[in-house]
């Protein structure tokens, strides 16, 4: 009878505990309902754990906990709250199994959120098939992860040091052909500003704001890209007063030791929607952006529009299916190669968020399908904002990782081979008076022979007098510089993959046009022992064409000059025609006779030393004018 008794009074007991308990437990999730509704989210993660504590099985909580902290980008702690929840009672909304494994993905725990995706997919029958697709590219993401992380490729990250680092958010990269300049973006207080640091005896300096022309206190500047000259800065500017969407893009021109004021690139590039995240070609024919204006694959796509002959930005076209997908693509960088693009997407299989791809230029103009840079360059975190040095060697990226001086730093690392784009070299030099050396503004122009398009169109700066080209290898390149009043110089470049590492160096000191002065033409070409001009001389001669022109008043010598290969008589008349040829078609491009003479000097004066001619395997012309 006591044990019935017994047995009676402690079942009415737990019944008592469980009403009070949960009742408890009810009354604290309401409360985090009010909190919750007015986006105070301490108070309302405070009550949803005191509802928890009285009632350690109330499923609802923990599934709100969850939501909670995954708005508030804190993945863990919504993963383990979502699994919780799952463990408290049994699942009636298949979603669960979704969302528990999503923040799995989000965490690299790739073989459970495989499984809670495959359970969501098996469950969810009457599911919007948008959530379905999504589970699936899960899956392969899951599946990507699990190969990548057993095939890691070679990564060691080194931190850009404290002189460009800082306490503040320091991120978005960008650096010039030679390394020597790096202009990034830096958070201070909610306000972006570019800073800018130049490298001295192979350390960095401290960074500095890059020009009060740029930076203001009101609006954000950020997102940039320097071309590789270091002579324009397109960037990303957000709610100016002068700006045609939420984000547009703008240009700046570096004007000798400041910067222009932004320059909005107008309604061919910026739209009434989001315009972002630019990035130039080497030769500045060709911008990068992102936008999620209509027409593209998802919500944010990289586009493309090349600048025409009279300087003008065509309208943009979509990269296409083999880089943009249905969801969201980053932080385009086309490198100086011209043919490499990285970019983040979290659309192809990765290792879950953000990842950086490459693609590649195609024969036909298009690029090659997306490719993951590989585990543990890419993690489960989003991983974005990331260029390659010129010369290929090295990645910069922003994270924040351990030891870093602030929240989150730059950080360097060396490219693996298979990961490095097309090899590239550069020619830097300064154009000076030959006289008094003082710096010129000059036009410096140097074409691709291959291609007979401008690789680099500039006039230096009159108080720099500086320049920089970038050259990518397997290609041959006509160089020229001149100014009004001086005479032209004249320079060939063959670049081969091993001239990667060997950049160009000139000081080019210009002579004032004046009698006896002598040029060595070095882009004139001809087929060995013929006097035919090859279509890649038209290039320099269009230029010595306008240089007679704009001084009608001078009167040029062609001379002809070749090896001592051959007969003496047929180099003598080879030379003869080769000049005549050159003087034919100045006259035929409207140059008055009157201000030419030609002549063959055979070999009796060559123009360079005969046991180096001998080695070439062409002979080749060049025509020089007093």
């Amino acid at each position: 009878m006591r044990r019935y008794l017994f047995l009676i009074f402690f079942c009415f007991s737990i019944s008592v505990f469980g009403q009070s308990t949960i009742k408890k437990a009810q009354n604290s999730y309401e409360d985090a309902q009010q909190f919750v509704r007015q986006n105070i989210f301490d108070e309302a993660i405070k009550h949803l754990n005191d509802a928890i504590k009285a009632d350690p099985k109330f499923q609802n909580a923990y599934l709100q906990l969850g939501d909670i902290y995954k708005r508030l980008r804190n993945v863990q702690k919504a993963k383990e709250n979502y699994r919780l929840a799952v463990a408290a009672a049994p699942i009636e909304n298949p979603n669960t199994y979704f969302i528990l494994g999503e923040t799995e993905l989000q965490t690299g725990d790739y073989t459970q959120a495989k499984t809670n995706l495959e359970n969501f997919l098996a469950k969810a029958l009457n599911v919007d098939e948008k959530y379905k697709d999504k589970a699936k590219k899960y899956i392969a993401d899951c599946n990507f992860a699990l190969t990548a992380l057993k095939n890691p490729v070679r990564y060691e990250p080194f931190n850009m040091g404290f002189y460009v680092n800082s306490e503040d958010r320091d991120y978005f990269p960008a650096l010039t052909a030679d390394g020597q300049t790096i202009i990034f973006t830096r958070n201070v207080k909610g306000n972006e500003d570019f800073y800018t640091s130049v490298k001295k005896n192979g350390e960095w300096q401290k960074a500095q704001s890059l020009s009060e022309n740029i930076n203001t206190p009101s609006f954000n500047e950020g997102a940039q890209s320097i071309s590789p000259d270091g002579r324009y800065l397109f960037f990303t500017g957000c709610n100016r007063p002068d700006g045609l969407g939420r984000c547009d893009i703008y240009v700046c021109r570096r004007e000798g030791n400041d910067w222009s004021k932004p320059i909005n690139l107008g309604q061919t590039i910026n739209t009434g929607e989001w315009e972002s995240q630019p990035s130039i070609s080497a030769d500045g024919s060709t911008l990068y952006f992102l936008s999620n204006r209509p027409g593209g694959f998802g919500g944010y796509d990289i586009w493309k529009s090349v600048m025409d002959d009279e300087g003008y930005w065509t309208t943009p076209i979509n990269l296409g299916p083999n880089v943009n997908t249905p969801y969201d693509e980053a932080t385009p960088f086309i490198h100086p190669d011209g043919k490499t693009l990285y970019f983040s997407s979290d659309g192809w299989p990765g290792l879950g968020q953000k990842d950086i791809f490459y693609s590649k230029v195609q024969v036909d103009g298009t690029f090659s399908k997306a490719v993951n840079l590989g585990y543990p360059i890419n993690t489960f975190n989003d991983e974005f904002g990331f260029i390659v040095s010129a010369n290929g060697t090295e990645g910069l990226f922003s994270s924040n990782l351990d030891g870093g001086f602030g929240d989150v730093d730059i950080y360097r690392f060396k490219l693996p081979e298979n990961l490095k784009p097309e090899p590239v070299t550069y020619v830097k030099g300064v154009v000076k008076d030959a006289e008094t050396k003082e710096t010129l503004a000059a036009s410096v122009l140097v074409i691709n022979l291959n291609t007979k398009a401008a690789a680099y169109n500039e006039i230096t700066d009159k108080v720099t007098g500086d320049f920089m080209a970038v050259m990518p290898a397997n290609q041959s390149y006509a160089f020229s510089a001149f100014s009004d009043g001086y005479l032209l110089y004249s320079k060939h470049f063959d670049i081969k993959p091993a001239d990667a590492n060997k950049p160009f160096e000139l000081e080019i000191l210009l002579e004032k046009i004046k009698v006896g002065s002598k040029v060595l033409l070095n882009n004139i070409f001809f087929d060995t022992n013929k006097f035919d001009l090859l279509s890649i001389s038209m290039v320099e001669l269009n230029i010595l064409t306008d240089l007679l022109k704009n001084n009608a008043g001078m009167v040029i010598e062609i001379q002809g000059h070749t090896d001592d290969v051959g007969d003496i008589k047929a180099n003598q008349k080879l030379s003869e025609n080769r000049a005549r040829a050159v003087y034919d078609y100045l006259i035929s491009n409207g140059i008055d006779k009157k201000q030419l003479n030609y002549k063959g000097y055979g070999e009796t004066q060559p123009a360079f030393d005969n046991k180096v001619l001998r080695k070439a395997s062409r002979k080749t012309e060049e025509p020089s004018f007093w």
